[in-house]
């Protein structure tokens, strides 16, 4: 399998795509102005505890307060977590017992970190127990946990990671370390260099903190280009094509001195033609904001975003099949599998998603279908959990979100539907219209009333309607008269007064 990333860079946006075998898998988008917080550390502020939630609202200089729940507030109590995720983050909280109010008070200055950005009306999620990524492992500077990465299988080269991590963290032994999937195969030599960078970080965190004032940012993560570098760079990667030269001479830094023998890989790309319109991104990010996505087969999935959840609709559409129904089905539900991991990576859906795959009645082939849908996740670096087929034929699962979908990135409600997605008919706005006249006419005096809508509602009043018109203005003893109005959305109208 090829993997390349491609790294876009204008003046206002950066965008990383990671391309495998030719198709685009996932989208980063960083926009100076929108520039995402996950990872920041901040000195806040607590603004309201509230007991019934067991959490509290905290001050940290963005535009809507952040929430901390009591889970995620570090105790001395000493965890242990030997199977960790690969995720740059501490290790999942136990459940707590200890009311928030022994915990937090309301005006307390404390140090957080962000772990999810604002996403829509919700502002952002933080935790005290702090985390600093580095290219082969996390920093808990609060805890000392030493956790390998599950998804290291190789019992050797974990008993092996698990020694070099016990006698490098030995002096001080103050820190917990959670080892990335990339320092499988690493020298000690390369993990005491990572150990070395984040004890520095870390106490340049400490020092700066002490003396900050509340809601500023301690700690800010690396930009998007660097954290592609870091995060998504594996041995399998290829290439990483740059289109700016200036970016490009800071990642073979930054490779040089975190990741030696990888800084090679990075090149300069300086072809004529845009690098994302080269390598087909552009089209894939368009067909990235459409519900619909078709399979080769002839089948397509319907994607839907709702507040609560995501909902992902099975169909054969115009795939036939060779031998039988249950065939035809079992194989367009596979295609789908495949298509439906690739579509979550790429749009960024996160929380609950609910896959509606086509029913099927052979028991091994809904085992095979949620076995494609495990290993094609797999490559996934959200953490994903997959549950079985329920009782009405559905797949559950859950996605980690960090961050605001591609969709939500890129775009905004409809102002003429409001994000409904539906606008209404221009009988039904003609018949508000109708209605609207009534209620003026009875709270105002005025001899005459102008109506001002949009084109189409205005060509069926004064067509279809006229009799209606007619007839309502004998009723109300008034002269109406309508004027249309391009600039007028659909459902837009105004009763005037003359």
């Amino acid at each position: 399998m090829s993997e390349e990333l491609l790294v876009n860079v204008t003046p206002r946006e950066t965008r990383v795509a990671v391309v495998e075998n030719g198709m685009l898998q996932e989208l980063h988008i960083e926009r100076g102005s929108q520039r995402g917080v996950v990872g920041n550390i901040y000195k806040g502020k607590v603004q309201r505890v509230m007991p019934g939630m067991q959490a509290a609202f905290v001050d940290i200089g963005l535009d809507r307060a952040a929430f901390l729940h009591a889970n995620d507030i570090f105790r001395s109590a000493q965890l242990d977590a030997g199977e960790v995720d690969d995720a740059p983050g501490a290790p999942p909280s136990m459940q707590v017992q200890v009311p928030i109010t022994e915990l937090l008070r309301d005006g307390a200055e404390i140090v957080v970190q962000v772990v999810k950005d604002p996403i829509g009306s919700k502002g952002a999620r933080l935790t005290t127990q702090i985390s600093i990524p580095s290219r082969y492992m996390v920093l808990l500077p609060r805890s000392r946990v030493l956790g390998i990465s599950a998804r290291i299988e190789d019992d050797e080269e974990r008993a092996r990671l698990k020694a070099l991590m016990t006698e490098l963290a030995r002096p001080g032994g103050a820190y917990g370390y959670i080892v990335r999937t990339n320092a499988e195969g690493q020298p000690a030599e390369a993990l005491a260099e990572d150990i070395a960078y984040l004890k520095r970080a870390w106490d340049l965190v400490e020092a700066t903190s002490a003396t900050a004032k509340v809601g500023s940012c301690v700690y800010e993560d690396l930009s998007l280009p660097l954290r592609a570098v870091r995060d998504l760079i594996r041995r399998d990667v290829d290439k990483v094509k740059v289109d700016s030269r200036e970016t490009c001479e800071r990642l073979r830094e930054f490779a040089a001195q975190y990741m030696p023998g990888l800084a090679e890989k990075i090149e300069h790309y300086s072809g004529a033609r845009p690098i994302f319109d080269m390598y087909g991104v552009e089209d894939e990010i368009q067909h990235a904001l459409e519900k619909e996505v078709p399979l080769k087969s002839g089948g397509y999935l319907v994607i839907d975003q709702t507040e609560a959840m995501t909902t992902v609709d099975v169909n054969t559409g115009s795939f036939l099949g060779q031998r039988n129904l249950e065939e035809t089905v079992y194989r367009t539900n596979l295609e789908a599998a495949q298509s439906v991991a690739r579509q979550l990576r790429l749009r960024n859906l996160g929380g609950i998603i609910i896959i509606d795959f086509i029913d099927m009645v052979d028991a091994e082939h809904r085992r095979q279908v949620l076995r494609t849908l495990e290993k094609s996740l797999a490559r996934d670096h959200a953490k994903t959990t997959v549950y079985d087929f329920s009782p009405l034929g559905l797949v559950e699962m859950t996605r980690k979100r960090t961050v605001e979908s591609l969709e939500r990135q890129l775009s905004e409600p409809c102002h003429e539907c409001s994000g409904r997605g539906t606008v209404k008919t221009a009988e039904t706005v003609t018949y508000e219209v109708f209605r609207e006249i009534v209620r003026a006419v009875r709270q105002f005096d005025a001899p005459r009333l102008l109506v001002i809508a949009s084109p189409k509602v205005v060509a069926r009043i004064t067509d279809e309607e006229s009799t209606a018109v007619a007839e309502l203005e004998e009723f109300l003893g008034k002269s109406i008269r309508f004027q249309a109005d391009a600039q007028y959305m659909q459902e837009q109208f105004d009763v005037v007064l003359l």
